[in-house]
């Protein structure tokens, strides 16, 4: 049966050393650098958590606390984009929504996936959020908007309900499959896309937590402790991605999500075999 609110905050880190929380902290703090300046924050967080927490630790328990460390970054990255970038409400609207209603599925569904398939999984969405950022260097370099009214609408909606969902089953590279999502399907530039995949990757991380949360599936101090963690890195980041160019964030990415590509491997490789 998943730990209520009362037993997590009793025996809150699951015998996880002091060591093991320093490297998760500093692990969010990186994830919220990255998070807010070009997405895929999770892709460094949720494998960091599925690595050093212990096997008695379940697929929700790592899952919300993901999600409550992720969403203090994703907060102020949001509101620090928002004091300088634009977003047209008649498309955030029904993206956020979708996104909420989506997440809140994924993450009911999620309570029910085995924790020794984490990992693939992660591994799976990490290469694939990799190569499309590689392969695509010229990414939202121009912001032209290709639809308006009901085209604009459904077409936001749809990229809210589906990655929001994938969002509450796993999570990791959702950022940047929203941002490649607005980018590649709206035609809006790299930060409009950002401002909007924060808007959307925050609602979806509270559908997430208030559902993890009701179950009692929150590892409430290890979440806060990475939250605070992640916030600062999220600030830090935004703030740089407002002051200097996109190639080096996005050198930065790849080299992080291929050294964590080589160890999901392994550990994939090492669990199967």
């Amino acid at each position: 049966m998943p730990s209520s609110f009362a037993a997590v905050a009793a025996s809150p880190a699951l015998g996880v050393s002091v060591w093991v929380l320093a490297a998760l902290v500093l692990a969010a703090f990186v994830a919220g650098w990255v998070d807010s300046v070009v997405g895929g924050g999770g892709l460094i967080q949720l494998p960091a958590l599925v690595i050093a927490l212990p096997a008695e630790a379940s697929t929700p328990e790592i899952l919300g606390t993901n999600k409550l460390s992720s969403v203090a970054g994703t907060l102020v990255a949001t509101l620090t984009y928002l004091r300088k970038i634009r977003v047209p409400v008649a498309m955030v609207f029904p993206l956020v929504v979708a996104a909420f209603a989506g997440s809140a599925a994924g993450s009911s569904v999620a309570r029910f996936i085995p924790k020794e398939l984490l990992t693939p999984i992660v591994l799976v969405a990490v290469v694939a959020v990799g190569a499309y950022t590689y392969f695509t260097p010229t990414m939202g370099r121009v912001h032209e908007e290709r639809h308006t009214g009901w085209s604009r609408t459904w077409r936001s909606a749809l990229i809210g309900g589906v990655i929001g969902f994938y969002d509450g089953v796993l999570g990791p590279g959702t950022g940047s499959f929203f941002v490649i999502a607005i980018v590649a399907f709206l035609g809006f530039g790299f930060l409009q896309g950002t401002v909007a995949a924060k808007l959307a990757n925050l609602t979806t991380n509270i559908a997430s937590i208030l559902v993890f949360g009701l179950h009692g599936e929150l590892l409430w101090i290890i979440g806060g402790c990475m939250a605070v963690a992640n916030l600062a890195g999220g600030f830090l980041g935004a703030r740089m991605a407002m002051r200097h160019g996109n190639e080096f964030i996005r050198t930065v990415f790849l080299v992080v999500i291929s050294i964590l590509a080589v160890r999901l491997a392994w550990e994939t490789a090492t669990q199967w075999l």
